[in-house]
């Protein structure tokens, strides 16, 4: 089975606890008994981003090891905004298999095919608070969209995206984006990077035919969501 999840935050190598923060409280036992009640090592979970509170790839380790050995199934990473950690794809790679985290993977201009579904994504950018549009990032991020939606084209199923920031936020959208979605025919998209208050204004339906689901942590109670099998009968189409 397939599930996803964002923002864990974990700070097990720094000091930079997120129970200080309303509704986190005992959050890593939540986490970790939601998880392992339904999740299985046969499982997939793909986690959108803001993994790690680590600022190197080294610093990452007891993060990466909580998520590895305490928690069941294969997980596929996405970048979060956060993760300042993270590296290229060969150093990424290189650190999960030196230290032997087997069920840790990146999804990063690639695709993952599991349950009929392509899992594709990136870590995407919306305006927030106002902040001018930052033409570099919302260029690359589409085009590192729509590189992960070719391979997952080619791996056949369900193109589903997972996306770290919000496609749409209130009255904000990311159109590079959600043009890269509609014209590869996605019909669900997954993202997280929303907490406390601004969860309110997160978009959870159906908009110019796409499905959107907020699942940051806070967002869903610290429960991975699972996603259902792609229909049989559905064609992508690029």
């Amino acid at each position: 089975m397939l599930y996803t999840i964002g923002d864990l935050h974990l700070s097990l190598g720094c000091d930079k606890p997120m129970d200080i923060f309303s509704g986190w409280s005992n959050y890593l036992e939540r986490l970790e008994s939601n998880w392992n009640s339904k999740i299985t090592d046969n499982d997939t979970v793909v986690l959108l981003g803001d993994h790690s509170w680590a600022l190197k790839l080294e610093d990452s380790y007891k993060d990466l090891e909580f998520i590895h050995t305490r928690l069941k199934g294969q997980k596929i990473f996405v970048k979060g905004n956060h993760d300042l950690w993270w590296s290229t794809m060969n150093k990424l790679t290189a650190f999960v298999e030196s230290n032997g985290f087997s069920s840790i993977r990146f999804l990063f201009n690639n695709a993952y095919l599991c349950e009929g579904i392509s899992i594709c994504g990136t870590r995407g950018w919306i305006r927030e608070n106002g902040e001018a549009p930052d033409m570099k990032v919302l260029l690359r991020e589409a085009g590192r969209l729509e590189a992960s939606l070719k391979e997952g084209v080619k791996l056949g199923g369900e193109l589903i995206a997972f996306i770290h920031y919000p496609p749409i936020y209130r009255a904000e959208e990311n159109v590079y984006l959600t043009d890269v979605l509609q014209r590869y025919g996605v019909k669900r998209c997954y993202y997280a990077h929303l907490h406390g208050g601004s969860i309110k204004g997160a978009l959870n339906g159906v908009r110019n035919g796409i499905e959107y689901r907020l699942v940051s942590a806070d967002g869903v109670g610290f429960d991975p969501v699972k996603i259902d099998p792609a229909d049989p009968g559905l064609e992508n189409k690029s």
